[in-house]
């Protein structure tokens, strides 16, 4: 999460809620009839900070932990934390109560405080979130795109260098999973179901000039399934699902999903090392 920014010039922290994604649950349709637009932050434990564009990823979108209201001093630091490193420079909006309240007074002092009765959904509490939020401007639509799409790759691939992941110039296409062009060629495609990216060739071209998730062979690669004794040396930070780029003598010849980590597969003597989703024909 500490690879995110905010995008605008303010940040809407809100309490979670027990119903996922967030924006299904009662208490978030009302704060969005306010707060939509703007960029919001969720409070949540053990993530820290969900912005809304992360809600539906994996797994973030499934955990299941009891939303008491009382969080330990290990949760307010950790959360805290997360917050503050989030937030920035930016201005902060806090429409919390309980528990979130007392992680952002300690962490984020300086916020707009909006819930004063204890009932963030309430008449008045959403009264004042709502004149607080005329001061600012929304930002426009497609730089909250970028901003939702970049977030996305970076907590997926962890570091901001996954950025090339999404160029200037690109299209997004479909209604449920969205198909990401470039060039008039598929880079990745952001599934519904977990709300992360799966990896085309032309993504795996991308990824591979910032040295992430790689996978080095040093033969040619002619069924779906790399074993580990194929692989030659990986990243040693890969981890078991994630997407890699399969490389041979500094080309990509394919992309897929980890089933080792990046020690494991340079390691194993047998058993899979990547389920290969594309690879070159040749």
């Amino acid at each position: 999460m500490s690879h995110l920014d905010p995008v605008g010039d303010v940040v809407v922290v809100l309490p979670c809620s027990m119903k996922k994604p967030y924006s299904h649950s009662r208490s978030h349709r009302i704060f969005q009839n306010v707060t939509k637009g703007f960029q919001e932050a969720i409070l949540t434990s053990p993530f820290g900070v969900c912005p809304r564009e992360m809600e539906k990823t994996y797994p973030i979108q499934s955990y299941d932990v009891p939303t008491t209201g009382n969080w330990s001093q290990e949760e307010i630091s950790l959360t805290g934390e997360c917050l503050k490193t989030y937030i920035g420079e930016i201005e902060v909006v806090a429409h919390v109560s309980g528990g979130y309240q007392d992680v952002c007074e300690k962490y984020i002092p300086q916020a707009h405080f909006t819930c004063e009765d204890g009932r963030t959904t309430s008449q008045e509490s959403m009264q004042n979130l709502k004149n607080i939020l005329k001061s600012y401007s929304k930002p426009k639509g497609k730089a909250r795109e970028i901003n939702g799409l970049k977030s996305i790759v970076r907590y997926q691939f962890n570091s901001k260098d996954a950025d090339v992941l999404i160029p200037s110039g690109y299209r997004l296409k479909g209604r449920y999973n969205k198909h990401l062009f470039f060039e008039n060629q598929l880079v990745a495609t952001l599934q519904f179901d977990t709300g992360l990216f799966s990896l085309n060739l032309k993504g795996g071209q991308l990824l591979s000039e910032v040295d992430l998730n790689w996978v080095e062979i040093d033969f040619k690669l002619e069924t779906n399934t790399l074993f580990a004794p194929g692989v030659i040396d990986s990243d040693s930070k890969i981890l078991p699902r994630d997407e890699v780029v399969i490389i041979r003598k500094g080309d990509v010849i394919g992309v897929g999903k980890a089933v080792m980590s990046g020690e494991e597969m340079k390691k194993a003597k047998k058993g899979v090392a990547v389920r290969v989703r594309h690879r070159q024909k040749h």
